[in-house]
């Protein structure tokens, strides 16, 4: 099947001003971080419900599995129809599941709405598509990049204010909070964000089926969604035990604390410009390697923490944070530049296709993170996360000499 034989011309679209970059860049933030508030709060959330601790660890996990399916469900819907209006209902709906979620009376209700929160933040990969198609092809990395920065500080900085919300005021306004966030971005996206021409007239089950056609056709597309889901393998693994491993000796610390490592995080996340920068002017296939590099590394030193002492512990593992978060980022905006660049009329659908596998590789990393923890304890989960990153610079480097 060729995949592009039933689209239409692109339209000309308006230009991405600044203003208009920085909208996209916060929607982005709002979106994603949706998908983070639970983790630093799951303690908290277990006493209060009276809940079994293994039983609340699936909150994330269908969070998780839900922005999988969105993916693959909703995601693709940015070919066919207006992106804005897209973009509008689906922060309508986030926000609605958000609501559920604060008033949750049981478990059951609250990892239903968990499944609805990750099924309906897809609209942050709605949001990326649109910069891209927005953005001039020279520049489209550097515009990718600074839109992914909401993204990124979006992820890191939500478990900073989940964390800290939910040890003064309760796990529940954490998620009342967020729901108002998100009705006001989706007032502000439907007064400033311009309509979009869609690119494609097929049905919507011949729209999913492409999805197929297209990962057949192009093997830059598989290899950038196999690295990038190798990377967040070992992400989602250091992120969804962190909270656990400093709960215990010789740490003890609390959500506050563990969420303050987003602030870490965050250091890496502000260089996502740069990296579409790099991506632009030395090529996207280079940064790939490097951030490759960079993970590895990163992921590598938190071996030496069983050797040093608490602070200096906590030192480097805040040192770590910020290099795999860079890593891991950078190598996403330049995978997501790479396929953006495949088949400007498939964006959307790409887009959906390396995402899914990011956000496969994150539940996967979760569910693989935890037994190790268990098994193994924090060396575990970093010989899991090193182990990832490696295969990923495998993948990249077996395309480079491919190419």
């Amino acid at each position: 099947m060729n995949t592009t034989t039933t689209t239409t011309t692109m339209p000309r679209q308006a230009t991405l001003s600044g203003p208009l970059t920085f909208l996209l860049a916060a929607g982005t933030g709002l979106s994603v971080a949706a998908l983070y508030y639970s983790q630093p709060t799951l303690g908290v959330l277990a006493g209060d419900l009276n809940a079994d601790p293994r039983a609340v660890g699936w909150i994330p996990t269908l969070t998780q599995f839900g922005y999988a399916l969105g993916l693959l469900l909703l995601a693709p819907l940015g070919d066919r129809y207006d992106r804005r209006n897209i973009i509008v209902a689906k922060a309508l709906v986030l926000a609605a599941a958000l609501l559920l979620t604060g008033f949750a009376p049981t478990l059951g209700v609250l990892l239903g709405a968990s499944l609805l929160v990750g099924l309906f933040a897809t609209v942050a990969q709605d949001i990326v598509p649109a910069a891209a198609t927005l953005a001039q092809p020279e520049h489209r990395g550097k515009a990718v990049g600074t839109v992914m920065t909401g993204l990124l500080l979006g992820i890191l900085l939500s478990r900073v204010v989940s964390g800290f919300v939910a040890e003064h005021w309760g796990w529940r306004a954490v998620f009342v909070a967020a729901s108002i966030g998100v009705v006001a971005m989706a007032g502000v996206m439907a007064r400033f964000l311009p309509h979009f021409a869609p690119t494609s007239q097929v049905s919507y089950p011949a729209l999913l089926q492409s999805l197929a056609a297209l990962w057949k056709e192009h093997r830059k597309l598989r290899l950038a969604a196999l690295a990038q889901g190798l990377l967040s393998v070992g992400f989602s693994a250091f992120w969804s035990t962190l909270a656990v491993m400093l709960h215990g000796a010789p740490f003890h610390l609390g959500s506050a604390a563990a969420g303050s490592f987003g602030l870490a995080g965050a250091v890496g996340a502000l260089a996502a410009p740069f990296a579409g920068r790099l991506a632009d002017s030395r090529g996207a296939e280079w940064v790939t390697r490097v951030a490759a590099i960079v993970t590895v590394g990163s992921f590598a030193i938190m071996f030496a923490m069983p050797a040093l002492s608490t602070p200096l512990q906590l030192a480097l593992l805040a040192l770590a944070t910020i290099g795999f978060d860079l890593g891991v980022q950078a190598s996403l905006i330049a995978h997501q530049t790479i396929v953006f660049g495949i088949a400007p009329e498939s964006r959307s659908r790409l887009n959906a296709i390396l995402m899914t596998s990011v956000f496969v590789g994150m539940a996967t990393g979760g569910a693989l993170g935890a037994q190790a923890l268990a098994a193994w304890g924090w060396n575990g989960v970093v010989l899991l996360a090193v182990a990832a990153a490696l295969a990923a610079l495998a993948v990249r480097i077996k395309a480079a000499s491919a190419s």
